[in-house]
């Protein structure tokens, strides 16, 4: 098969980093710290995920979501054969570059069929393969763009650094998941806490003797834990790589940090960062290269 031209790929690099920089919010903060070749693989990386999470997070009946979904699984055991999709031209191409794990793309693929279907977690143990398949995955595809040295070693770190921000998210969107019919929360945790999820007549989330609040900060104490494995991972990366995770891990972590010190705030609205403070986390990461939110997690380990 005659190899795609310089000037299709140089096209269709150009659409994925035209979807990262419309769509991608808090990752392209870091995805802007990396050397073109690697910005444009994980923006090739970026826009197929993308495409995955709109499929399910979108508007058509569930039936019809899951038909795509299955569509774009195929399109990617197809991949490297010819194509006109621009996404798949440039994923392909960056993965004969560079050791991207594609497979990964069908655990994000089985996550969203799990939010599709609306699926409950009993336990944190199946919120943890839920959070391992739509954000661990991109973790480990993100993994195999930066190339680290030791890939076997770093791997599990990736995987820890995504399910830590997947909990973020979980813990963010509290109230928008419940005014979509999702409760991602530990069902077990939540009856042992004696909460009930649901919306008061203003639209928040009832928290009449404030139970919920304090379960939200003990998940967010626990999700703490996963960010101090995952930051491991940083030293492992080189420089650009380092800073690039740094700073879209770091935004996160702030949130996080944020939900932990007033978690009644997600029971009432959205909670997120602005953008000067965003950017200011980000070239933090790239002043330091990445290594400052790993000095800082081994400083406060030792107090």
């Amino acid at each position: 098969m005659n190899a795609p031209s310089a000037a299709r790929l140089a096209t269709a690099y150009a659409e994925c980093e035209h979807i990262m920089v419309s769509a991608a919010r808090n990752f392209s903060y870091g995805i802007r710290l990396l050397p073109p070749g690697k910005r444009q693989a994980l923006a090739a990386v970026y826009a197929l995920a993308r495409r995955i999470d709109d499929i399910g997070d979108g508007t058509l009946p569930d039936d019809e979501k899951l038909r795509l979904l299955d569509d774009v699984r195929m399109s990617i055991k197809r991949m490297g054969e010819p194509t006109d999709d621009p996404v798949l031209l440039a994923v392909g191409d960056a993965a004969r570059r560079l050791p991207i794990p594609i497979d990964a793309f069908f655990e994000l693929i089985e996550g969203c069929e799990l939010d599709v279907r609306n699926t409950r977690y009993p336990t944190f143990r199946e919120l943890t393969h839920y959070c391992r398949c739509v954000a661990g995955s991109i973790g480990r595809l993100s993994l195999g763009v930066f190339d680290p040295a030791d890939f076997a070693t770093a791997e599990p770190l990736a995987d820890a650094l995504g399910i830590a921000l997947q909990l973020t998210n979980i813990l963010r969107d509290i109230r928008e998941d419940l005014l979509r019919g999702r409760v991602y929360l530990p069902l077990d945790e939540l009856t042992a806490a004696g909460i009930e999820p649901h919306l008061d007549d203003r639209g928040m989330v009832a928290d009449e003797r404030g139970r919920f609040a304090e379960f939200i900060r003990d998940q967010a104490a626990r999700a703490e834990t996963w960010y101090a494995r995952g930051f491991a991972l940083l030293p492992m990366l080189d420089r650009r790589s380092a800073a690039c995770t740094a700073a879209m891990a770091g935004i996160y972590h702030r949130l996080l940090q944020r939900i932990a010190r007033n978690p009644r705030a997600v029971l009432q609205r959205r909670v997120a960062l602005p953008a000067w403070e965003k950017a200011a986390l980000a070239a933090r990461a790239f002043a330091t290269g990445g290594l400052g939110e790993a000095a800082a997690r081994r400083s406060a380990g030792a107090r």
